[in-house]
């Protein structure tokens, strides 16, 4: 099946070569005046795994787009959009055998606030708190997919069995890459489409990490992930040792206090100094689990627990993908090389979306999808793949001497924002208004006061640059 586009990339092995190279006839070079649509059959096919929010908003911009870009073809491991933020009661494996992605617990209130945490051009109901359930951002989610009408070219309960690369050697020995996607539905059907490019949209939040802890095998109570966390009142009056105090480690430990249990909360940070609910005590490390089941922490002392609930994270997972083949290292925390945290440089047309961890996602992700499609459609060239191997090694090493340990190399904290900056100022969009980084940062203190009452403040953006508090009635603001 021959792809709708026609993206040539050099991959040749020499390092210093250039592996993009935009065809002749993609996109006209005169720029001065309006876009020509292609012709049909040199339209660009695109495929999207996964219909979350990095899914849509990548599937938004390609509808946007139809001059260059043939309709995205998205394929949906569920019933519904959405992604994590699809609550799902059930644990373990769905009706068809298949593990449950989601790892949304009932009461998670978004630790973010909603004026920060929207699609730049796609606000929240303003009638709606700050601060807001699991079940509002999916409705916001599927109102954002039916207002740019994502739906008609999603296959939901669709499974990406692999994705690889074809390399073949054209007339004139120009070297293109396309890309087969073979997929499964639920009766088992096979089918192979081909693409000139790939988004993997598939979010990070769905395989449990499980820490190599000596003797864990020892502990005598229930052993249960965050990823199967859903709600508290299972748990009510017994003790729990909680592992990792990250949002969901402290939320849960939090909701847990309030429905009688003990929590014991172990994590490597420095104490917390804001209050917490008198049923959480801050220990130390857990260093090993002894032969009775006890647990031992860092200072020594010896504790009791009935369940132990790892708050530990997630590993990245592409299953469908070959890392090896193309020249990427997927292990625990790390995906990498990824230039611009977003591109393998042996293979520039395929691009990992959301692959960071701390920031703030909506936004992050409309940057990075439009970033990757100036690549693909010409009006942004690559440096060449060695070039672009020397600047991922660069920006490890800036952070080594920065003391970032390597397996938080993908935490972005406050520098997402010179980040995303940069990218729209190579791909040249709008870049992120400075009020987003304002409120982000406000509400990141405000947490570090009170990690409850923060959600309690409501807030308006005035401008670009100001934000301010409002009051609430009911579901009005004053």
């Amino acid at each position: 099946m021959k792809a709708a586009g026609s993206v040539s990339w050099d991959l040749g092995s020499s390092p210093g070569r250039n592996p993009p190279v935009f065809c002749a006839n993609t996109l006209k070079e005169d720029r001065s005046g309006p876009l020509e649509r292609l012709p049909a059959e040199d339209m660009l096919r695109v495929a999207v795994v996964g219909a979350g929010s990095a899914g849509l908003c990548a599937a938004r911009h390609i509808l946007s787009r139809q001059k260059v870009f043939a309709l995205p073809v998205v394929y949906e491991l569920s019933d519904s959009v959405g992604g994590t933020w699809c609550y799902d009661e059930r644990v373990g494996k769905d009706d068809n055998g298949r593990p449950i992605h989601s790892s949304m617990y009932r009461d998670l209130r978004t630790n973010l606030p909603k004026e920060v945490m929207m699609f730049p051009d796609f606000p929240f109901d303003p009638q709606l708190s700050s601060f807001l359930s699991h079940q509002e951002v999916q409705r916001y989610l599927k109102s954002y997919c039916q207002s740019h009408n994502i739906e008609p070219h999603i296959h939901f309960n669709t499974v990406v069995e692999e994705v690889k690369p074809v390399v073949v050697t054209t007339e004139g020995e120009a070297v293109r890459t396309t890309w087969e996607v073979m997929s499964s539905d639920q009766t088992g059907f096979l089918k192979t489409e081909t693409f000139d490019s790939v988004f993997i949209c598939t979010g990070h939040y769905s395989d449990p990490h499980i820490p190599n802890i000596p003797g864990i095998q020892n502990f005598k109570g229930l052993v249960l992930h965050s990823h199967d966390y859903r709600t508290p009142e299972p748990l009510a009056a017994q003790s729990v040792l909680v592992l990792g105090a990250g949002p969901s480690g402290l939320d849960i430990s939090i909701e847990l206090a309030k429905v009688g249990a003990k929590v014991l909360l172990s994590h490597r940070r420095p104490h917390f100094t804001f209050p917490l609910p008198a049923g959480v005590q801050q220990v130390g490390l857990v260093v090993a689990f002894e032969d009775n089941g006890s647990v031992r922490f860092q200072d020594g002392e010896v504790g009791v627990a009935n369940v132990l609930l790892l708050c530990t994270g997630y590993n990245f997972s592409f299953p469908f993908l070959n890392a090896d083949q193309l020249g990427l290292e997927v292990q625990g925390h790390l995906v990498m090389p990824l230039y611009r945290y977003l591109i393998p440089p042996t293979f520039p047309s395929l691009f990992i979306i959301g692959v960071c961890k701390m920031i703030c996602p909506f936004p992050y992700f409309n940057c990075q999808v439009q970033f990757a499609l100036a690549v693909l459609d010409g009006s942004l060239t690559l440096p060449s793949r060695s070039e672009m191997e020397d600047e991922v090694w660069r920006e490890q090493q800036r952070k080594a001497e920065r003391g970032v340990e390597r397996r938080h190399l993908l935490k972005m904290g406050s520098d997402q924002w010179e980040y995303c900056h940069l990218l729209a100022s190579e791909a040249g969009f709008t870049p992120l208004p400075p009020v987003t980084r304002s409120l982000y940062e406000e509400v990141h203190r405000q947490r570090q006061v009170h990690p409850e009452k923060h959600r309690e403040v409501n807030y308006q953006l005035i401008s670009d640059t100001q934000w301010q508090r409002v009051e609430m009635t009911g579901n009005a603001k004053l």
